[in-house]
């Protein structure tokens, strides 16, 4: 559960990342600024196809390749739902939550559906096509059930934020509180997206009525703004200034090695208000500094309701949405008062802590932790850095899947405690987060997004070295990592194993799809030869495609000219995109329908994308399952 609102979490920064798009055009539009209805009307445009967005956003967030046919299933799944709902009851306006469950179901369906076979004579729809038809039959009953249960919900959450709204400085105090103190584990954009954009209710000169405070708050409700006004003090001049105290608590022969991180990441904070990769320098170093933070946060976020200012964003609170957003606002300037207020506050407070709990904040580490950062990356400085990033997450067999919101990796492992954190900080993060032995978080800032692309294609070719790199322990690593095939590769069935060339398919014998070996089969289950991931199994299940955890293509494929027996004489065990270790059962096999119906029973293993290396079958004969060394790659 919690990997899965982890991944809501992320999938929501697809549709937010539209609002500062929508707040710029919104602004420049108003008569206070350049006063052009047209861009107003165009920000509008986004601002009131939230949840449609949020429907396409979320779905492909959860689409397990971040598909075209994802982001098409959550708009039918939207448009399904918000106009059949209404014809049971039509006051029913469930506004963002329709995108955010329209996104969530289509991105699943998607995931389960989007190589689904059928007959031939439907075959055209078949696969991702498959998946809006599916995912419209899906909310049409998921509809019908809404329209008589979200009543009671809907009114369950308007109580609460009702309650949120009406607490005064508690409601806002508690929630900047909560807001900081979700960030660790990733789950502050989902409260956020319930008060962004649920909690309270506006009309607009139009009629039209809008939900949420940032909503609201853009389209001139001057009861908006209590829930982001505190926010920007923080922002803006509370974690700059912590950035400062850890500055002034480092020792003297490293504040050269951490000052320029400081200065980018603090001016990064004031300008833009992206302010993780102050917080993870911190966090886990202390966290009674970091509660003391979420502290200082609900406090600002009271002072400025005492005071009575109204201010908002589009995006997060930072000086461009402050100048941009201050023509809406009410006691703007008073901000920039509590913002000295709390810069005051946050170093002082810091530097003490620091210094009296001896906390090893960027720059404090012992001697033999802190290296200087200067790495010669070559030419190519993002992939050089994907490169050393995979190497010290444990390699291409320890990552299992790769992902990423605004500023951080998200990412699955097979054991956290191989990740080399000493290692990532060298090549660029800012911090990690071990959530469990299994997943973990690491910081990188804005340019993640780059940084997780590319380990994505490196990761697809088995992360080869790159030609530059001053770092000879790393090639040692890879090296290793590229060699442990031969190692980890298991014979995948009882049988006797031949050379490629005794296959009687002409296609495999004469090694068009890549090297490998036949298997003569005296047994009759397939298990997986290597760790690694399902990548296809073929319609008819005589085939399976694999890749290893170093991006080695394997191909199994059962039986000669088997794909004519249409599935007949095979049980599978797995599922395409399945994750699989060696030894874990594939499909079962029936041997005397095999052979009483088609041309042989050889079982041909292809290695497909072996181009430059030389693949060495280094036993013959007969072998039980699960036997290794069977094989070298060089």
């Amino acid at each position: 559960m919690f990997n899965f609102l982890q991944k809501i979490g992320k999938s929501l920064m697809f549709p937010i990342a539209t609002l500062p798009a929508a707040a710029l055009l919104l602004r420049f539009g108003q008569e206070d600024m350049l006063g052009i209805p047209f861009l107003a009307a165009a920000g509008s445009g986004i601002i009131d196809n939230l949840a449609l967005i949020f429907a396409i956003g979320i779905a492909m967030g959860l689409a397990y390749d971040g598909g075209g046919g994802a982001a098409l299933a959550g708009a039918v799944a939207y448009l399904v739902l918000t106009e059949a709902i209404v014809v049971i009851n039509e006051t029913i306006n469930m506004g963002v939550f329709a995108g955010i469950i329209s996104g969530v179901v289509a991105g699943l369906l998607y995931n389960k559906f989007y190589n689904v076979k059928l007959p031939d004579f439907l075959a055209f729809f078949g696969g991702r096509r498959f998946v809006p038809i599916i995912t419209a039959v899906a909310m049409t009953i998921l509809a019908g059930l809404l329209g008589f249960l979200w009543p009671p919900v809907q009114q369950g959450i308007d109580a609460a934020g009702e309650w949120v709204l009406n607490a005064g400085m508690l409601g806002v105090g508690a929630y900047g509180f909560l807001n900081r103190l979700l960030i660790p584990v990733g789950l502050h954009h989902v409260i956020n997206t319930v008060v962004w954009f649920d909690f309270g209710t506006f009309t607009n000169a139009n009629g039209e009525v809008v939900r949420g405070e940032i909503n609201r708050f853009l389209s001139g409700d001057k009861t908006a703004g209590p829930f982001l006004a505190g926010f920007f003090p923080i922002m803006m001049f509370g974690l700059p200034a912590a950035c400062l105290a850890m500055y002034m608590a480092a020792k003297k022969e490293n504040k050269a090695i951490v000052g320029g991180m400081f200065v980018s990441i603090a001016f990064t904070a004031f300008l833009t208000g992206i302010t993780e990769p102050i917080e993870f320098s911190f966090m886990f170093l202390s966290p009674l500094l970091y509660v003391v933070h979420a502290m200082l946060t609900g406090i600002a976020m009271m002072i400025a309701f005492a005071l009575d200012i109204r201010h908002g964003f589009g995006f997060s609170a930072g000086a461009i949405d402050f100048v941009l957003n201050y023509g809406l606002a009410q006691n703007p300037l008073m901000l920039l008062v509590i913002g000295l207020l709390m810069g005051v506050i946050y170093f002082v407070v810091f530097y003490f802590l620091i210094v009296k709990l001896d906390l090893k904040t960027p720059g404090r580490e012992e001697d033999d932790e802190i290296e200087d950062g200067t790495v010669n990356y070559g030419d190519n400085v993002l992939d050089n850095k994907a490169y050393h990033s995979i190497i010290a997450l444990g390699g291409t067999d320890n990552i299992q899947t790769i992902d990423y919101c605004t500023t951080r990796l998200r990412l699955q492992v097979k054991d956290a405690e191989l990740v080399n954190e000493k290692q990532l900080k060298r090549h660029g993060a800012m911090g990690l987060m071990k959530i469990n032995k299994t997943n973990i978080q690491v910081v990188i800032g804005t340019s993640v997004e780059f940084l997780a692309e590319a380990m994505k294609k490196r990761m697809m070719n088995g992360n080869p070295v790159p030609h530059k790199t001053n770092e000879p322990y790393v090639a040692k690593e890879q090296m290793k990592a590229k060699e442990s095939l031969e190692i980890n590769f298991a014979m995948p069935i009882d049988g006797e194993i031949i050379p490629l060339s005794e296959v009687p398919d002409e296609v495999f014998a004469k090694g068009m799809m890549g090297q490998g070996f036949g298997i003569v089969p005296s047994g009759n289950t397939v298990y997986s030869p290597v760790d690694g991931k399902i990548v296809s199994i073929f319609p008819t299940k005589h085939a399976i495609g694999l890749e290893t955890d170093t991006g080695v293509e394997v191909l199994i494929h059962v039986g000669v000219d088997t794909v004519k027996l249409k599935g007949q004489g095979f049980e599978l065990f797995a599922e395409a995109g399945q994750l699989i270790q060696r030894g874990d059962a594939l499909l079962k096999i029936d041997l005397a329908y095999i052979e009483a119906n088609a041309p042989s029973t050889i079982i041909p293993i292809i290695f497909t994308n072996l181009t430059t290396e030389k693949l060495t079958i280094l036993k013959s004969g007969i072998q039980q399952n699960g036997e290794t060394g069977i094989l070298n790659i060089k």
